[in-house]
């Protein structure tokens, strides 16, 4: 199966005794952490920016973190941050890093010469499946009817995204077309800058599909642009259980676009259990529930050991299919 599915796991309660960095816990014990600096290696408005924010949002509202501050660092396609928070180590105790996927595709492609692990892995907590959406007037209602497209024209059967050539969106499709048994490259891929040039080329027929975030596919969906044909979930997703999985169309194909946390190498080991405990207990509140809702996100959790092999598979995966792509 081709998977990049991280594990789906009931997050416990943890230990009774709140560790803290910092001042001691208040509010009966209930905080575990005095505060936290999220570094953001993107611009203002982006899915790392909202990730940073709503995850502050919810350990402050719900009283596990006692205040949170962010810092939006633009740069290198998120290696300006990587690069800082290496650099001033050991300043740097009271900071987490979010990221994602790209941290992993761009370090193989050389964007940046760091990769996870130069930085200490604290958690994956969030994703966001993938899709693919034809314009809402397209013939094509399944991802067996774009398969056919393609087969009776390839090369008039494009798919468009919102990344660059070997970028997310170009590796989605291709995972989802090596997995319909096509070769991967061989589809022709074309990227476009922004949403409103995608979706003009999609009801143009300029591309026959356009791969993109479930969470933005949702949006166009809810807006009557665009019919979703296939979402990279192992299930359907309760949030939009009209829109099919890959799987149930003999497709064996899943994907999750991460997002998570990661701090200074060297951070002491009580604050990495700190930083993962408030995380973990997060997951259990009413105020997280009501960010994620909003966002869209799906609860995926995953620390220590576990993140790593995570993140080692995903690379090793991803590595393969760029190579085939001519990427690497």
């Amino acid at each position: 199966m081709t998977s990049f599915n991280m594990t789906r796991r009931v997050v416990m309660a943890a230990a009774a005794a709140a560790l803290t960095l910092g001042t001691p816990a208040v509010a009966g014990g209930h905080q575990v952490v005095d505060s936290i600096h999220f570094l953001i290696p993107g611009g203002a408005g982006g899915g790392w920016d909202g990730t940073a924010r709503g995850t502050g949002e919810a350990l402050t509202a719900a009283g596990l973190v006692g205040s949170a501050s962010y810092e939006n660092m633009s740069g290198g396609g998120g290696g300006k941050a990587i690069g800082y928070l290496i650099e001033n180590a050991e300043s740097q105790h009271g900071t987490l890093m979010v990221n994602s996927t790209p941290i992993v595709i761009r370090s193989l492609t050389g964007v940046f010469p760091q990769n996870f692990r130069d930085l200490t892995l604290v958690a994956g907590t969030i994703g966001d499946y993938a899709a693919m959406v034809v314009g809402k007037d397209s013939p094509v209602n399944s991802m067996a009817d774009l398969v056919a497209a393609y087969q009776a024209d390839p090369r008039g059967t494009a798919i468009g995204g919102g990344s660059v050539p070997g970028g997310l969106d170009h590796l989605v499709a291709a995972i989802v077309m090596k997995a319909a048994g096509e070769n991967p490259a061989d589809v022709k891929y074309i990227p476009y800058d922004a949403g409103g040039e995608a979706m003009a080329a999609l009801l143009s027929g300029e591309i026959a599909a356009l791969s993109t975030g479930f969470s933005e596919a949702i949006a166009l969906a809810d807006a009557g642009e665009v019919k979703i044909i296939g979402i990279t979930a192992p299930e359907r997703v309760a949030s939009y259980a009209d829109a099919p999985t890959m799987m149930e169309q003999g497709i064996d194909a899943e994907f999750v676009n991460w997002r998570g946390f990661f701090a200074a190498p060297g951070l002491p080991a009580d604050k990495l259990a700190a930083y993962q405990d408030a995380i973990a207990k997060m997951y259990e509140t009413e105020e997280w529930e009501t960010v994620r809702a909003q966002n869209g996100w799906v609860n995926i959790y995953n620390n220590g050991d576990d993140f790593l092999s995570f993140l080692e598979n995903q690379e090793q995966v991803i590595g393969d299919l760029m190579r085939e792509l001519g990427f690497l």
